[in-house]
């Protein structure tokens, strides 16, 4: 065993005990990160390359500071994406949420999906979309003044550039001031904040502390910015279009009642994740 891997084997011990829930995993990765080579390339780091500000990064993550923070990058389905303090880290379980939408998309078989993404944070979900679906034409929201410059960064770093639009402003009102995109989009897609703001101490630390908290909360019942998107959607989407919103595995049984059939709604219902939790709700605008 080399001084690196006796090093992170360590750092992971002192990880474990602070409570991180992946400490080898973040060992490593933060070992690659200050190192510049990949986790499978940690043992080919000589001795007297050892780098002692790996120390710093893992007093960093000692603290609960996120991962992603520390290494300035965070990695989203088939997406390298830059993140930092400021804009939400996005998570594993909305790469579930962006399956679903881009096998809706594409069983509606139509030449150049428009999609809206709302609560776009990094651009994670927006820049997914444009890539699995080729000749899609994709619009993100975000109004956080924190995240948006993570937003464009991500957006012009990304060779699908061309065919996304940001729009600085409030998801809860896209296109209002226009209405000539109204019953035009295929799929409104969102992974909002959705946490009861009651729920605050219970938040992980790596979100509650870092996270923007515009990104976390919505309400007394978390609920609040689902229901702007849902009378946005109703407005935005074509007759079969889809909405999928992603939200708290303990709202399961909420949200598909805000897309009810009085609203326009069919076929609302909610979806687990990989690990059996109900995490997001899908529906369709009803035909004319």
């Amino acid at each position: 065993m080399n001084l690196l891997l006796a090093e992170v084997a360590q750092a992971t011990q002192r990880l474990a005990a602070a409570g991180v829930p992946s400490p080898r995993f973040d060992a490593e990765e933060l070992a690659a990160h200050v190192h510049n080579v990949k986790r499978s390339q940690l043992h080919t780091v000589q001795d007297g390359d050892f780098d002692a500000r790996y120390w710093e990064a893992v007093a960093r993550r000692e603290a609960r500071e996120p991962l992603q923070h520390i290494t300035g990058r965070a990695f989203f389905r088939y997406l390298e994406l830059a993140v930092g303090p400021g804009v939400f880290v996005p998570r594993p379980e909305t790469e579930t949420v962006v399956e679903w939408a881009i096998d809706a998309v594409r069983e509606m078989d139509v030449a150049e999906p428009l999609v809206v993404d709302l609560c776009s944070g990094s651009g994670a979900i927006a820049l997914a979309l444009a890539q699995e679906l080729p000749r899609s034409i994709v619009h993100a929201f975000e109004l956080d003044g924190g995240a948006l410059p993570y937003t464009r960064r991500n957006i012009e770093a990304s060779p699908d550039r061309a065919r996304v639009t940001l729009h600085e402003g409030d998801a809860t009102r896209a296109f209002e001031d226009d209405r000539a995109w109204d019953g035009r989009f295929d799929l409104v897609i969102s992974n909002p904040p959705y946490i009861p703001l009651t729920e605050w101490e219970y938040v992980a630390p790596e979100a509650r502390d870092h996270d923007p908290q515009m990104s976390l909360f919505s309400g007394e019942d978390g609920l609040d910015t689902i229901r702007g998107i849902e009378r946005v959607a109703a407005r935005l989407l074509r007759p079969g279009g889809a909405v999928v919103i992603e939200h708290a595995d303990t709202q399961g049984g909420q949200v598909p009642w805000i897309f009810n059939e009085e609203g326009g709604w069919t076929d609302a219902a909610d979806h687990r994740d990989l690990n059996n939790r109900p995490r997001f709700t899908t529906a369709r605008k009803a035909s004319l």
